[in-house]
């Protein structure tokens, strides 16, 4: 089932989520309405909070970063494949270089910009099957896992900005939290109303 996506200004974007209980008999179909959802919405990436689920579960499918003309062979190649679920990761280590690279997030519609982080990281998780995983990654892997773990962490991207491009950035914000965003995608905006 196709899900609406929780909009930027929502609380359960702003806070660490829980693990999640993988003897819980709705975990499959919560699995496979993220990944209906983020594919409906064309994304490559989507955690639990994205949905108003405040679990630590993202999803991820990184093959639509594959076109890319300007990646390496063996890059290209392993994106083309790159596609899992994250059950209670836990982010190990973030390595080498800091580097740039515009971001954009299906909370965030219409807001695209660039973030940088660290090359390479360690990562562990159990897999759908519940199968304990590491993984070492670089590159444009790397770079959506770190941005999904984030959500799961209570961090969007643009918390990732410079103080001056998010006060640029203010008004967009506010009217997307308010609802007045256009998107290809159903959206849930939960902001607090405040009274005048």
């Amino acid at each position: 089932m196709i899900l609406p996506i929780i909009a930027y200004g929502s609380n359960v974007l702003k806070v660490k989520a829980s693990p999640v209980d993988t003897e819980d008999p709705n975990l499959d179909k919560l699995i496979t309405d993220m990944w209906e959802t983020m594919y409906n919405a064309n994304g490559v990436g989507l955690a639990a909070p994205q949905i108003g689920e405040s679990l630590r579960l993202f999803v991820i499918d990184a093959s639509p970063f594959a076109q890319d003309e300007d990646l390496a062979a063996e890059e290209v190649k392993f994106l083309k494949d790159f596609k899992w679920v994250f059950i209670n990761p836990k982010m190990i280590s973030e390595t080498g270089e800091e580097w740039n690279y515009t971001e954009g997030c299906l909370s965030i519609p219409n807001i695209r910009e660039d973030v940088s982080r660290k090359k390479e990281i360690n990562i562990y998780f159990l897999d759908e099957q519940f199968k304990e995983q590491t993984l070492t990654l670089n590159g444009l892997a790397a770079r959506v896992v770190q941005h999904e773990y984030d959500h799961i962490e209570g961090i969007l991207f643009t918390d990732r900005l410079s103080p001056l491009k998010r006060r640029l950035l203010k008004g967009k914000l506010s009217n997307i939290s308010k609802g007045n965003v256009n998107s290809d995608y159903k959206m849930r905006f939960l902001a607090k109303k405040t009274r005048k």
